[in-house]
């Protein structure tokens, strides 16, 4: 945490990392209370558990750190206002699927008995602490020393994906 002077009286100010890592701990109903200090209004109904953090997340990054352009605004309302319908309910469809593949160059952080685990998402594994593992629960095991699920160690996955995933089927 860092100190920051506002008006006279010094208050404590999270990093991002610290107010992201809080959210991934929170379940529904804490992210949208959440959800509600952030936006000063209640939460939309039909936002699910994923949709809430990403929002919650963005916002948080694009307070402290800046938003997109203007311009770059005005072009992606464009683009969405001839989206209309079956393309638009399509659109909205994909970005609720959670992707369980980061991109190679992401650099997932886990907080491990007190030190930043930081591991590097490559092309043909996960790189950490100057070696490269084939799957992301090799690395929670080398970080560890007990067996994980990898992405679930590292905030990928959900608890609850593997029974709603077979409840939705």
């Amino acid at each position: 945490m860092q100190k920051k002077r506002r008006n006279g009286r010094a208050s404590t100010k999270t990093s991002v990392e610290d107010e992201i890592a809080h959210l991934r701990g929170l379940d529904l109903g804490g992210l949208r209370a959440r959800w509600r200090s952030v936006f000063q209004r209640s939460a939309p109904a039909h936002l699910t558990r994923h949709l809430l953090f990403a929002v919650i997340a963005y916002r948080l990054q694009a307070d402290r750190f800046g938003d997109l352009h203007h311009e770059t605004k005005q072009v992606l309302d464009r683009t969405l206002a001839k989206e209309t319908g079956p393309i638009m309910s399509a659109r909205l469809a994909s970005f609720d699927q959670k992707r369980t593949e980061p991109t190679p160059g992401t650099v997932l952080v886990r907080e491990w008995d007190r030190q930043s685990q930081r591991v590097t998402v490559m092309a043909y594994g996960f790189a950490w602490n100057g070696q490269t593992y084939d799957s992301l629960s090799k690395v929670a095991f080398a970080i560890t020393g007990t067996k994980w699920n990898g992405p679930r160690f590292f905030g990928l996955r959900d608890k609850d994906d593997r029974s709603t995933k077979g409840a939705r089927s």
